[in-house]
């Protein structure tokens, strides 16, 4: 079942809307044209009492105006770029700087930031099917990119994101969503009793703005090895200088054998008061892995007026290695006319007992 609701209206005048899936287990996820965001998933706890697990805002206003991303997709490159600039072959390209000298998450203003075309399709897996239209030079990237993201609500209470984009000119793409989960619900405080295990076997070391070095480090013996599991909480305070840069965990972690033709599982994540678990399908190659750490705007409160916190939501963003153009070694960010841009990744909900 999918309806249909009204949410505000920009400065411009344009109407924005807000769609929710809700399936046969009574599981809801909405999302909002603005961003293509994911305002609310609803899932059971292990008694089967439903609680929204991710941060978002009552307000379109709040969307437009609060930083974070909360629950927006990113493009045309999710991520940081040093300085925004980049190469395709001998040709250099500037993009729009919004992070200090840096260019984050598409620039000023990036998909996150459009109203996105938003087709449903009613049945019992609903689907929303959105659509944009990148025009050449925006932001300063290359090409006329078309994109289609679909968000499927599924009976196994899991939500399937599909990104897939198409180009007439070579240019980079490395898309994610954006959301922030607390699986103990958005307001239950922090997030370090979460229990997380990760098939990563190497994170990206940054520098004092949080940009990768070039180097893939090894998780062994660090605060980043979730190969077993493990509190999120346990290595927050290790002496630790990657950690001390980002307050926190802000790091992309390289799963092991990199990406695969379809979707594997490779993050799983248990909350033990509520019973909640949540396994990350993707075929990506990697996970940003954010602790919340900047959650911190007074200004902006979540749904409910409930305040922001740090640490109290985490984001699992599966994607490309970021500032991939810069480093020897990095993924392949190059999209060409011709090729198609096409991941999955899904977010499978249950409960443990």
């Amino acid at each position: 079942m999918i309806t249909k609701h009204h949410f505000g209206v920009l400065d411009g005048g344009t109407d924005v809307y807000t769609y929710t899936m809700k399936n046969a287990n009574g599981m809801t996820v909405r999302i909002c044209e603005f961003g293509g965001a994911i305002m609310e998933i609803r899932v059971p706890d292990r008694w089967g009492r439903m609680s929204d697990v991710v941060g978002g805002y009552d307000s379109l206003r709040d969307y437009v105006l609060a930083g974070g991303y909360l629950g927006a997709l990113v493009g045309r490159t999710c991520n940081r770029i040093t300085e925004g600039k980049y190469s395709i072959g001998d040709k250099a390209y500037s993009v729009y700087c919004n992070d200090g000298k840096n260019s984050l998450h598409g620039g000023k203003v990036g998909y996150s930031h459009r109203i996105w075309n938003v087709k449903p399709v009613d049945g019992d897996e609903p689907k929303l099917i959105l659509t944009l239209d990148s025009p050449d030079g925006e932001e300063g990237y290359p090409g006329n990119l078309k994109v289609t993201v679909t968000y499927a609500l599924l009976s196994s209470n899991a939500l399937s994101i599909r990104y897939e984009a198409e180009t007439d000119a070579t240019t980079i793409v490395n898309m994610t969503n954006h959301a922030y989960f607390n699986l103990g619900g958005y307001a239950s405080g922090k997030i370090f009793d979460h229990v997380m295990q990760m098939d990563a076997d190497r994170y990206l070391p940054t520098d004092q703005g949080l940009m990768p070095t070039g180097e893939q480090r090894s998780v062994t013996g660090t605060p980043f090895d979730f190969r077993e599991p493990k509190t999120i909480g346990v290595d927050f305070d290790m002496e630790n200088e990657d950690i001390k840069t980002a307050g926190g965990f802000d790091h992309c972690f390289c799963f092991t054998g990199g990406e695969t033709k379809e979707p594997v599982m490779r993050v799983q994540v248990y909350e033990p008061n509520s019973g909640r678990m949540m396994q990350v399908y993707t075929n990506q190659p990697c996970i940003q892995f954010y602790s919340g750490n900047f959650l911190d705007d007074p200004e902006h409160p979540l749904k409910g007026g409930y305040p922001q916190n740090k640490q109290s939501l985490f984001c699992v963003e599966t994607q490309k290695m970021p500032d991939a153009k810069k480093n020897d070694g990095f993924d392949n960010i190059i999209l060409n006319p011709g090729e198609k841009y096409d991941y999955t990744t899904v977010y499978q909900f249950s409960v443990k007992n």
